[in-house]
Formats: structure tokens, sequence, C-alpha cells
């Protein structure tokens, strides 16, 4: 009978060999690397802590957020163990504003460092003592208090920003002489800022108090009515716009040598004024046929005037008051006719007449 041909054991191993790279070239070509974009920047977390005031409902932080979200700053996440409560109007409401609650308590009973492991600020933005004040603790102890979460803020971030109101009038029925506590109490709260701020971390008193009415502003004396909301959101927002900004900017940044006079022109006005300070503006036009990924500003203020708060921008001070102003992370680039606006906040001599600055800018060359 004929035999039945066998292939040889080489020929049996090319097969083989040969089916295998079959097999493979289609994996090989489904489980190659791919090209993945860089990971987005985390973004900035802002923490509203405090008691009723920030947290039940609290709607001057909503108002904030939205203004915030409207000026350009889209890379904020404001956190919180408290989830949002309303308020009409769509904003990131997650907060720690516990009603009810006393700083000193959350001293001595240690509760903010849990609270901080769960959300990871970066910024606090706090207005808490009510509660103390009406409860006639003392200014000492509340200011204690007020050391302990900073200490407890520093050991969850080293570089936490830390912004700390000057409470909002308070005159319950129930309680006549806490309006007095309160102005008090505030008087207070400069002195322990500046002993207690750092270059790393520092510490801003918000005056939240001036010109904030419990008879128009309050719907009991205590609590922010839709105007009081207004006014609260408006106050925080040059600091904490100015603590967003105080990010280190990119390498080769707007700041470096080599930016161009002729790229940009800028223009101040004067907002608002008021004894001894006023509220400026400063617009950047790139004003070359090209792009530009950058810009600096340069503010020479009238004799005696500093500017104090900058926002929509990062500022850093001369002895003379010179101020120098770079872009924030988001509003650097400008293509030809684009403009970016920036706000401050100057202090200035009481004998000061009409506001007035010198300003110029430079525009950054493109990379490369």
């Amino acid at each position: 009978m004929p035999r039945t041909p066998h292939s040889s054991p080489h020929l049996r191993v090319m097969s083989v060999l040969g089916l295998l790279a079959a097999l493979l070239l289609p994996l090989g070509m489904t489980l190659a690397p791919r090209a993945t974009a860089a990971p987005a920047a985390d973004p900035v977390r802002v923490m509203p802590l405090g008691d009723s005031i920030t947290g039940s409902p609290g709607c001057w932080r909503a108002v904030l957020w939205n203004r915030l979200v409207t000026s350009g700053y889209k890379d904020i996440d404001f956190v919180g163990t408290l989830p949002p409560q309303g308020c009409g109007q769509a904003h990131d409401g997650d907060n720690e504003g516990h009603g009810g609650e006393l700083v000193t308590n959350v001293a001595d009973q240690n509760l903010l460092p849990g609270r901080l492991a769960s959300t990871r600020p970066d910024i606090v933005v706090m207005h808490f003592g009510t509660n103390d004040v009406w409860s006639s603790i003392s200014p000492d102890r509340i200011l204690a208090a007020y050391t302990t979460l900073v200490a407890q803020m520093r050991a969850s971030n080293p570089d936490m920003r830390i912004l700390v109101a000057q409470l909002i009038p308070m005159n319950p029925s129930s309680c006549t002489a806490c309006a007095q506590r309160v102005v008090d109490f505030n008087a207070r709260i400069p002195g322990w800022a500046r002993a207690t701020g750092t270059d790393r971390s520092p510490v801003t008193v918000v005056d939240q108090w001036t010109g904030f009415s419990t008879a128009t502003d309050t719907y009991d004396g205590v609590h922010p009515n839709a105007s009081g909301d207004d006014k609260i959101a408006a106050r925080w927002f040059p600091p904490l716009a100015a603590a967003l900004d105080a990010v280190p900017p990119d390498p080769g940044g707007p700041g470096d040598p080599g930016g161009d006079p002729d790229a940009c022109t800028a223009r101040f006005r004067a907002v608002s004024t008021w004894q001894g300070g006023y509220q400026g503006e400063v617009t950047v036009t790139n004003t070359s046929a090209s792009a530009v990924p950058g810009w600096t500003a340069t503010v020479v203020p009238a004799k005696g005037t500093r500017l104090t708060q900058v926002w929509n921008g990062a500022l850093t001070t001369a002895a003379d008051g010179t101020a120098t102003v770079t872009n924030a992370a988001w509003n650097g680039a400008l293509t030809p006719g684009a403009s970016a606006t920036f706000g401050f906040v100057a202090s200035a001599p009481a004998t000061a007449g009409t506001p007035a600055a010198t300003v110029t800018c430079a525009g950054r060359a493109p990379a490369g």
C-alpha cells in the first residue's frame, strides 16, 4: 500500500511559526502603544470653611463661583465634605460650612484634619467665629483656635493659602452685646494674621465687615440675604482671584528677557475710589501682527501708592512701588488685536487726588 507522506519536522516547525506570526500580527497591531494626550492640570481646590453663614445655604458661594467662572477661572474646584444646598443658580456647591459650629469646638475636637484629608484644598476661604462671638467666647480663645486650624491646614498642604474674613456684622434680637463683640474681635484679626502668615503660606485678611448692614443685608440680623450674598462675594473675589493667580509662571514665561515692548499696549482706568485707596483696571492689547503666548505689564502708580491685590494676573512689587504683573495661566495667549484685562486694589495716601498710573507692557516671543 502506498504510504501517506509526512512532512519533515523542520517543515512542521516553520508552518507553526508561520501560523503564530499570522495570529500575532493583528494582536501586535491592536496592542501597540497608543499616543495619549498629556494629562490636564489638576484644578485648584478651594475650601469655603465656616458655619451656617458659609453653608446653610451660603449662597454667596454661588455668586462668587459664577463671578470667577465668568472672569475666566475655569480650572477651579470648590471642595468640602458637605454637598450643595440650592441657591437657585448653577455652581460648584461643595463646602465646609457646618451650621451652628463653633471654631473653638472644631479646634478642640480636632475635626478639621479629617475634612482636609478628604478634600485636599489648596486655598481655604474662612468666615468662622460668629457662633463663638455669640457665645461670648473671648477673642484670645477664638484666635488660638484659628492658629490651631492654620497649623492643621499647613500640615495638609505646606503651601496652603488662607483667606480669613473679618466677620460680617451681627445684631440678633436675642443678643444686644453681639454687635460690639464682633467689632472687638475683628479688630484683633489683622495683628493675628501678620504674626501667623508666612511667605510660603500667606494669611490674607478680607474685610467683610465694612459697608455691610444687618438691617439691609441680612434677614435676621445674622444671616445674609441676597444683597448680603452679593456683598460677601464681591469682597472675597479680589483676594481669591489673586490667590488663584499666584501659581508660579511656566519656565520661559512672560517675565523672561526678550519680551517685545512693541507687541502690545496697556491702558489704565480707575474703577472706583475711596478714602485711602482705589480699584484700578489695566487692559493689555496685542498690537503686533503675530500671536503672543504671554505678556508682562508694568504699573508705576502715583507717589505713595502701592498695589496690594491683583486678579487675572500675578503681582511682583519693587521697593519703590513699581508693580510688575504677568499674565495668568489662562489669559496670556493673545491673537493680533486681542486684549486681556487685569484688576487691582491700590492703597494711596489720604491726600492723594485722582488715581493715576503709568502703564506699559511687553509681549513674550513664541518659544523656539
